[in-house]
């Protein structure tokens, strides 16, 4: 049986990774106790009839002992071998959550009369730090519409072969901010910038001029080569060691030009020996 906890501060777009699951065939609930967590996994694996793929919800409204002791359930889960299962966490920025709630005008659930909504934010964070200490994949929603949500959600777990090792590459552009989701960040901003040719500026990483641009530069190549030389050797520990997904963040000032190309590059060499490489260009979505 197949596992998904869903999980994430409110706002964060959990409903939504939730639905995208449902679509492709998860039997779905929202806002599970967490301590319910063995008895449902137990009930439904033990009848052949329920469906063998779950996806829960489990959040801040929860009872702050189900949540930290969240390990210890999912300790539980694997000692007795009644399911594979992986921890999706969903964040944004706090100005993103903020501007959410006050665009939809619904109440946090840790708001009160003591708690504003930036001070309910901020504590959400810390009653959730349990399970996003256990996530298998973070995914920053600051940037990301209501469909791209569901189509990265529907990629990274549909896609994914069982007990291999996911990797995504990922541009962004530093002026912009770095995703929240990322596991390795290599700055490239050290690197020729297109930007500054006219005729060269209006194009990205993924057309032809700037292909021919960035891969004539002997100091393009070093980068790329150390990159993948740190890669190489260090993936394969990360899946010995049952991590599920990887993220590397390729950033440069922009993130149109320099990191996209770069990031090409590695997903072009890294598909050929891995099953699960996908690239995401932030800036360019």
């Amino acid at each position: 049986m197949k596992l998904v906890v869903i999980s994430g501060r409110s706002g964060s777009g959990k409903s939504t990774a939730l639905q995208a699951l449902e679509d492709i065939g998860f039997y779905c609930i929202d806002n599970l106790p967490a301590m319910l967590l063995p008895d449902l996994v137990q009930q439904m694996s033990s009848d052949p009839s329920h469906p063998n793929q779950i996806a829960v919800s489990i959040d801040a409204r929860n009872l702050l002992s189900n949540l930290s002791r969240f390990p210890e359930i999912l300790q539980q889960l694997r000692a007795e071998h009644w399911a594979d299962y992986e921890v999706i966490y969903l964040d944004s920025s706090e100005a993103t959550l903020i501007k959410r709630y006050s665009s939809t005008r619904r109440k946090h659930p840790l708001s009160d009369e003591n708690k504003n909504l930036q001070q309910s934010i901020q504590s959400e964070s810390e009653l959730l730090e349990p399970i996003a200490s256990m996530a298998d994949i973070r995914i920053d929603t600051t940037r990301l519409s209501l469909y791209e949500l569901r189509d990265t959600v529907k990629l990274r777990v549909a896609q994914r072969k069982e007990q291999t090792l996911s990797v995504q590459f990922e541009s962004f552009g530093f002026k912009h901010g770095v995703p929240l989701d990322v596991d390795f960040v290599y700055d490239v901003r050290a690197l020729p910038n297109p930007h500054w040719i006219p005729e060269l500026r209006r194009f990205t990483g993924r057309e032809k001029p700037i292909q021919e641009f960035l891969g004539n530069s002997p100091e393009v190549g070093e980068m790329i080569a150390d990159i993948t030389t740190f890669l190489e050797r260090w993936l394969p520990r990360f899946g010995e060691n049952n991590r599920s997904y990887i993220t590397i963040g390729i950033g440069c000032t922009g993130g149109q030009h320099r990191s996209v190309f770069i990031c090409e590059q590695l997903a072009s060499h890294f598909s050929k020996h891995m099953d699960n490489v996908q690239v995401r260009h932030r800036e360019l979505s």
